[in-house]
């Protein structure tokens, strides 16, 4: 089986094929092919992306076991500030040699394809909301939008249209005052 020079995910194993009991360590920086991650975090298209692996022969197939280090880009879920947020992941996934059983990843001839197992541990890695670090204390907000805070102090203040249903909820035992 050939390797594809564009597929930087894929791992020779072919020292461990059919081997049980031997391990190798590996370290590899790819650069990222395509962008990881939707929304207010992703680690775009060509940022580095460092793997330490280590690759473990076992009989039903070859274990794989993995940090991820890289950096994405993310805008501050509130104030939509621009950030670079560390990510730091681990992973641990079996490939199996082909058989007769389903599995999610196999040993393709001498080869591992790392892609779906490193892409699925950094996109869900990445904060779902980000925020800036020490919070946002100072929103810059464009001319003529003003920033209304809540004060839980204050009564809410009652639609004159809506005063005459006010009666009913008095007269009703089962409310509680609130």
């Amino acid at each position: 089986m050939a390797v594809s020079a564009k597929n930087p995910y894929l791992q020779n194993v072919r020292d461990l094929v059919r081997a049980p009991g031997e391990m190798r360590e590996r370290d590899v920086e790819i650069l990222s092919p395509e962008k990881l991650g939707e929304g207010l975090a992703w680690v775009p298209e060509g940022q580095s992306i460092d793997l330490h692996l280590k690759f473990e022969s076992l009989h039903e197939g070859i274990l794989v076991s993995g940090e991820v280090d890289s950096v994405a880009d993310a805008q501050c879920a509130r104030c939509l500030r621009d950030l670079e947020l560390p990510v730091q992941v681990e992973f641990q996934e079996l490939f199996a040699y082909p058989s007769d059983e389903p599995f999610d990843y196999q040993v393709q001839g001498d080869h591992v394809d790392l892609e779906p197992v490193v892409r699925d541990a950094v996109v869900l890695s990445l904060p779902f909301q980000p925020e800036c670090a020490g919070g946002c204390e100072e929103l810059e907000l464009g001319p003529g939008i003003t920033l209304v805070l809540a004060d839980d102090e204050q009564p809410p203040v009652l639609d004159a249209r809506w005063a005459g249903l006010a009666r009913f909820r008095e007269d009703d035992p089962t409310t509680e005052e609130r």
